[in-house]
């Protein structure tokens, strides 16, 4: 299956990523290769922008895909030092009050932004496929499996590792659940280890395993038999898949909206954090 060929419509500028149309196919591209595609503020702002150009233009099908040898490593590493500051002020603040501190405002925040993308994610409603390049790791493999079809690289690597680090994927595993089970869900949670591509088709995070000079054309021919459908029909489906579950998503989003801020209050994600700056063996508390 082939997918006819037109010159690509300019996009509005962005600077962590691009943006492409081409054959009413959007190609969206992360595009911080020299970061690993590693999540920013800005780039959360400007994925969202990017989403709501496509909903509202003329493509069918969007691709989101990595510049570079990532996909997206997660976090960035000024936004997890910007963290780290936030916590030791947020702790010193609250170092008089009994148990562990409440969130700080500047926490909630954080993770009110990151649901919001996440819930984008999840319900837009074009289909969305993601060419899995390389490494998808914490937030990065939530971006990567909260597509309607992920494509991956052999090389693709898959991994929800924030309890290395003091914290918690959260958000992610509202999706995580209903994605590979509980079982499943709970062994990568509670690991954070990191699996390949192979494993992440066998438990169900992956669609399909393709080579990786032929990923993006992969995604290509599946986004045009998107497009041999009816696009009323694959709308009606996506609504009507996201309205089964919005009553039982949207309060454990709350819920998780919570915990992870609640848990930047406790001494044990202070110490991730610094080791994993220090580039350290991380020495664990208990509150």
């Amino acid at each position: 299956m082939t997918v006819p060929h037109m010159p690509p419509l300019k996009s509005m500028p962005f600077s962590t990523l691009t943006l492409s149309i081409d054959s009413e196919i959007a190609t969206l591209s992360f595009n911080r290769p020299e970061k690993r595609n590693a999540i920013s503020p800005q780039m959360i702002e400007e994925l969202l922008a990017a989403l709501d150009e496509i909903e509202h233009g003329a493509a069918r099908v969007a691709i989101l895909t990595g510049a570079g040898r990532a996909f997206c490593s997660g976090m960035d590493l000024d936004a997890l030092q910007a963290l780290a500051k936030q916590s030791r002020a947020h702790h010193l603040r609250s170092s008089g009050t009994a148990g562990i501190a409440p969130p700080s405002e500047a926490s909630l925040e954080d993770s009110r932004r990151m649901r919001h993308m996440f819930h984008r994610i999840y319900t837009f409603s074009k289909p969305l496929i993601a060419a899995v390049n390389g490494p998808a790791i914490a937030g990065g493999c939530g971006i990567a499996t909260l597509c309607d079809f992920t494509l991956a690289a052999p090389e693709a690597k898959f991994g929800y590792t924030e309890v290395r680090i003091g914290f918690i994927p959260a958000l992610v595993s509202v999706f995580l659940l209903r994605q590979v089970g509980e079982k499943a869900a709970r062994d990568l949670l509670l690991t954070g280890r990191v699996i390949d591509a192979a494993e992440a088709l066998r438990i169900g995070l992956v669609t399909e395993v393709v080579p990786a000079a032929q990923l993006l054309d992969r995604a290509r021919q599946l986004a045009a038999q998107l497009m041999e459908n009816s696009p009323t029909s694959i709308a009606y489906i996506k609504r009507l898949l996201n309205d089964f579950s919005q009553a039982s998503i949207d309060p454990q989003l709350d819920l998780a909206l919570e915990e992870n801020a609640r848990i930047r209050s406790t001494a044990d994600f202070r110490e991730g954090l610094a080791a994993f700056l220090e580039k350290r063996k991380p020495a664990w508390h208990r509150d």
